[in-house]
């Protein structure tokens, strides 16, 4: 009891004893309490990190410790000593360089330092992250989840930056599909400086990028170098020790950074030290060969003690120098369990005083010669014939590949590949399992292969050509639609994995799909290589591309796609059939920047989404539109070819930025992407951090609404223009005014810096634009012509023009030096509201009221391009009851009428003063009834779209109109709070329904039309008596509906709550319910706007430009409002769907 702070009771108890006690123990209850709901926070918040960081794809067998490295050796205890030692003493200091450098030729040894500091690192807690390159290992020869692999390990080794990875993957879950700089920057560099005031922080951090020049793009060696060097982190200082053999690539991006890194030459150890260390590594590797193998045999078979002699190890130690790679290959050679030691000692030997040749062929030349000593001319060829066909594969794979699978592509027994790997051990790592890959010890064995004029040589070109048709060949006979058998066309990729994944698309066909085009484009191109690849893909493009995106390789298509397209442009071969295979490719670009995101998500989307939506011209479609399915009966009205839009980008959002009192007007991103700057109509300018959310500075001063704001390039300075006509300059560190540029005349509407940031341009209502010196203040030109407002002004990249876009419907081209007008662009019939120069400075872009873009020659004024199509948006959408067309409600003020077959506009109804937000058919389907902002209902003859009636009487906005099914009658719901009942003939208003308390907004009638109901803002539903115009009854709609309808029998409604019954007094023995009609479509719907549903299920994909905020549906035809002013019809098939 006294270990627990509790004095011992003694009898007999005193009360004051027992209520000590007790209030101790709620104390202790309390604590723990408190300790178990820490312990549980710190489970849930562990729990959430791994959950964040498990989204982060790795490079298998990447790092030191990984599976893929755990046999490759570390440095020998007492070699490498002074080097290692150097190592470390860098790391330790800390006024060292952040990166060390040490290269070195094939064979030095290189990898076996990196693990030799990687665990010594390991062992002292500051080893942060490594990676090995390995080419030709699929993610280990390349930089896609180069940052991912290091951030998830480096969160895992410190909790501080796990925190800071996962805001980072929340911020932004796309980031490991950003360039690797960006990547690098968020995943890296931000969360450990972040984490750098965390005491579970080291005071440096220890990063290892091994055999950096096995990253197959030369681009992106030079990229990383350059990365590397720029990441200056104090605390935790970050120290990144790289090797690399010394080719080109490494060399230029070192070359561009001098005097940030260290760098040691490992070749040029002296060769006495290089000596000692191999001679130390010999004697340790023979006495374990000597010790296993006198260990399995007889004592008339055991090597002797001091087997195999100094003088033997002196003279393989001189074979050997400086190659660490020649003693480690030779030492697997012999210990090869099958073969008598001294034997393949001895064979190494008499091979060593045979051959003239280089120190790779001294190296490997004895282990593939021993293949073919003692074997007939017909068997010598035969051995080589198949080395070359199988061993030449396995050393040119993008990838390693198991036995099996192997054997499959290449389409030979798997016992043919399995005798040719049988003496190979020694340079191969062939594991016991024939289902494993079969990779290579080290690279400098295929450097030899396919360097080396030997008996072994490996022609590159010819094996990737003999690959590629293995490939083609593969995926000719296997590929198909739905090959993983998905049961419904919207079912994502994600409920296919592992073994059914491998059941679809087994290891050899998912190599062919990856592949097939790395081999194809490294080949010599030859007039009928272009036949194959267009003969295939014009068969089975779409299926590859299915293939792919099952193995979360989507995107990959569209490199794929890119690198044929390049590899045809440098053939400079132009046949006819190879421009046909040209146009084909660039279609498939532009088919996969439209449809990549849904095709990842849900492959078979890829047969109906994607080709339906696809335009008229698209190849793509034209070539495979028996492929869209025959649910999808009636096919959307598409345009005749691709637009200017190259990708839909759709996205969430990461923060709300909350603290203006009134509208915000303008928003800005700094040039290095780290804060936002926001203007408001609260005369404030508010400088926001973009990461956080959290506002840095409040900059106020202005004297009206501010209407514009940008920063300086060097993200320094924010300007910003306002209605008090004035513009103003502030430091974005201090949130200090610098300068007010006074002149305008009226207010300004606008505020652009020059590329330099050293000058400021302001567009203003007093129809100029001023130049001003950002540095004084001073205004140095007054660019007169326009003759009304400007609205927006900008300079050329180069600084050297300035555009600007007034209400006059022009755009006028100035030079910034002189003041003078070089250019009157003519054009837009409305206002021009913005204008923008392209890069290069040629062209300018103007956006205008008229509701087209131009885009000009900036040069000679010329309008190149108008890209129209934009509209308001649909607000309502409609069937006819036959189904054979569509009514559209539009804020163009316009109603419309489509062909619902074709899709088809045929007639445009006119007349309406103000938005139009609800349109319907009469039941007979002649007429048509539309609600207006204008307060009246206009009722159409639905043929030759004649005005017939307009019923004026309501006093605001009319919302929804409504036939009753005799067609006799028209209900209108309005924002004057009433429903008005009109006679549908003469249009007399026979009712006016009050008692609402808010905006009515829906209406309908009853089968029957004795009854209307009618849903309001107040969150109720009134339901009304036709005849008398009386209200039965009152139901409650607590969230109030955007749906209504009454139930089949008349004796409910049905609104987005559910279904409510009538009280009695709404039935009557003169109206009996009448009976639901038979059910005869599918379960149609739409989720979220983006999905058509079937009984819940997700069926079509919907693009962007196709969603909106409305739709219909009648007998499996849909109708979709688009918001773009687009009115989408789609027929969907009861019977194929009920296939599926």
């Amino acid at each position: 009891m006294s270990r627990l702070g509790i004095r011992a009771l003694r009898w007999p108890f005193e009360g004051k004893d027992i209520e000590g006690t007790i209030q101790h123990l709620a104390r202790c209850r309390g604590n723990i309490l408190f300790a178990l709901n820490l312990d549980q926070i710190s489970i849930l918040q562990n729990v959430d990190h791994r959950t964040a960081l498990n989204q982060l794809p790795i490079a298998d067998g990447a790092s030191f410790d990984s599976h893929g490295e755990e046999h490759n050796p570390t440095c020998l205890q007492n070699t490498r000593v002074e080097l290692l030692k150097n190592i470390n003493n860098w790391i330790d200091d800390p006024n060292s360089k952040p990166i060390y450098w040490l290269n070195g030729m094939a064979g030095t040894g290189k990898s076996t330092i990196s693990r030799t500091i990687a665990q010594m690192r390991h062992d002292r807690r500051d080893l942060g992250a490594s990676f090995f390159f390995k080419r030709g290992e699929i993610d280990r020869g390349n930089l896609a989840k180069f940052v991912p692999t290091l951030a998830r390990q480096l969160a895992w080794s410190m909790s501080g930056v796990a925190l800071f990875v996962k805001k980072a993957i929340d911020a932004d879950p796309d980031i490991v599909g950003k360039a690797v700089r960006e990547q690098f920057e968020k995943l890296i560099r931000e969360p450990l400086s972040k984490a750098a005031a965390m005491p579970s922080t080291p005071f440096s951090v220890v990063m290892i990028i091994d055999a950096l020049d096995e990253c197959e793009r030369e681009a992106d060696v030079r990229s990383l170098v350059n990365i590397l060097s720029q990441t200056q982190i104090h605390r935790p200082r970050l120290k990144v020790l790289l090797t690399s053999r010394p080719e080109l690539p490494v060399r230029l991006g070192f070359g561009e950074i001098q005097g940030t890194y260290k760098y040691f030459v490992l070749h040029e150890i002296p060769v006495q030290t290089v000596e000692h260390d191999i001679s130390a590594f010999l004697a340790h590797e023979f006495r374990k060969i000597r010790d296993s193998f006198n260990m399995t045999v007889g004592d008339e078979r055991k090597l002797p003690s001091d087997w195999p002699g100094q003088q033997t190890l002196q003279d393989l130690t001189q074979m050997a120098v400086p190659l660490f790679i020649f003693a480690m290959t030779i030492c697997r050679f012999i210990s090869d369990r099958r073969w008598n030691p001294q034997t393949r000692l001895q064979k190494v030997l008499d091979q060593g005083n045979k051959s003239q040749g280089s120190q790779l062929d001294q190296t490997y030349g004895p282990i593939l010669r021993s293949q073919i000593t003692e074997v007939s001319q017909a068997d010598r060829e035969e051995i080589i014939k198949d080395f070359r066909e199988i061993v030449g594969s396995i050393v040119t794979l993008a990838s390693p590949l198991s036995v099996t699978a192997l054997s499959r592509l290449l389409d030979v027994s798997p016992d043919v590949v399995d005798e040719r790997l049988e003496v190979l051990h020694s340079v191969l790592s062939i594991p016991l399992k024939r289902t494993l890959p079969v990779r290579l010890l080290h690279l400098s064995f295929r450097d030899y292969l396919v360097t080396e004029k030997s008996d072994f040589w490996v022609d590159e070109r010819l094996t990737h050509r003999n690959l590629a048709k293995h490939c083609l060949r593969l995926m000719r006979g296997a590929l198909r639609e739905n090959i993983c058998g998905l049961s419904f066309p919207g079912m994502r990729r994600s409920v296919v994995a592992g073994a059914r994944l491998e059941e679809g698309i087994p290891p050899q066909l998912q190599y062919a799909c990856m592949y097939w085009v790395h081999h194809q484009t490294k080949v010599d191109f030859k007039p009928n290589d272009s036949h194959e690849v267009y003969d295939f893909l014009k068969i089975h493009f779409l299926h590859w591309v299915e293939a792919l995106s099952m193995m979360g390789r989507a995107g990959e298509s569209l490199d794929s796609i890119r690198s044929l397209i390049d590899w045809l442009e440098a053939s400079h071969f132009h046949s006819l059939n190879d421009s046909s295979l040209f146009r084909f490719l660039a279609d498939a670009v532009r088919f996969l920047q439209g449809h990549l995101s849904v095709i990842n998500e849900a492959p078979l989307q890829i047969y109906s989404s994607a080709l339906a939506f696809a335009p008229k011209r698209s190849i793509i479609r034209k070539t495979f539109r028996n492929c869209i399915p025959a649910w999808l009966s009636v096919w959307p009205q598409v345009i005749e070819d691709w637009d200017a839009c190259l990708w839909t980008l759709e996205g969430k959002c990461e923060h709300v930025l909350k603290g203006h009192s009134r509208s915000v007007d303008s928003a800005a991103f700094s040039h290095d992407s780290t804060r936002v700057a926001s203007a408001s109509y609260d005369q404030t300018v508010r400088i926001w951090d973009a990461e956080t959310g959290k506002c840095e500075h409040v900059l106020e001063g202005h004297g009206s609404w501010v209407n514009s704001v940008v920063f300086s390039h060097d993200s320094t300075r924010v300007a910003s223009a306002s209605r008090d006509r004035s513009v103003r300059i502030w430091d974005t560190e201090t949130g200090k005014c610098e300068r007010v540029l006074k002149g305008h005349g009226s207010w300004v509407n606008s505020v652009v810096f020059s590329h330099d940031s050293t000058r400021v341009a302001s567009a203003s209502k007093d129809k100029t634009v001023r130049i001003w010196d950002a540095k004084t203040g001073k205004c140095e030109r007054i660019l007169e012509g326009h003759s009304d407002i400007v609205y927006s002004v900008v300079f050329s990249h180069d600084s050297t023009r300035v555009a600007s876009a007034s209400e006059d419907k022009t755009v006028r081209i100035w030079d910034a030096k002189t003041g003078k007008c070089e250019r009157i662009l003519e054009g837009h019939s409305d206002i021009v509201y913005s204008v923008v120069f392209s890069h290069d400075s040629t062209r300018v872009a103007s956006a205008s009221e008229d509701k087209t873009v131009r885009i000009w020659d900036a040069k000679t004024g010329k309008c190149e391009r108008i890209l129209e199509g934009h509209s308001d948006i649909v607000y309502s959408v409609v069937f006819s009851h036959d189904s054979t067309r569509v009514a559209s409600a539009s804020e163009d003020k316009t109603v419309r009428i489509w062909d619902a077959k074709t899709g088809k506009c045929e007639r445009i109804l006119e007349g309406h003063s103000d938005i139009v937000y609800s349109v319907v058919f009469s039941h007979d389907s002649t007429r048509v009834a539309s609600a207006s902002e204008d307060k009246t209902v206009r009722i159409w003859d639905a043929k030759t779209g004649k005005c017939e009636r307009i019923l004026e009487g309501h006093s605001d906005i009319v919302y929804s109109v409504v036939f009753s099914h005799d067609s006799t009658m028209v209900a209108s719901a309005s924002e004057d709070k009433t429903v008005r009942i009109w006679d549908a003939k003469t249009g007399k208003c026979e009712h006016v329904l009050k008692g609402h308390s808010r905006p009515a907004n829906l209406v309908v009638f009853s089968h029957d039309s004795s009854m209307v109901a009618s849903a309001s803002w107040d969150r109720t539903v009134r339901i009304w008596n036709t005849s008398m115009g009386e209200c039965n009854d009152v139901l409650p709609s607590d969230s109030g509906t955007d749906v209504l309808s009454f139930t089949p029998d008349d004796g409910g409604i049905i609104t987005s709550n559910g279904v409510s019954s009538f009280t009695d007094n709404c039935m009557s023995p003169e109206n009996p319910p009448m009976p639901p009609p038979p059910s005869v479509v599918p379960a149609l719907g739409l989720r979220d706007k983006i999905w058509v549903t079937s009984t819940g299920q997700d069926l079509l994909w919907l693009p962007a430009e196709c969603r909106g905020g409305t739709a219909a549906v009648s007998a499996g035809t849909f109708a979709i409002g688009c918001r773009s002013g687009r009115v989408v019809v789609l027929g969907f098939s009861a019977a194929e769907i009920a296939k599926l």
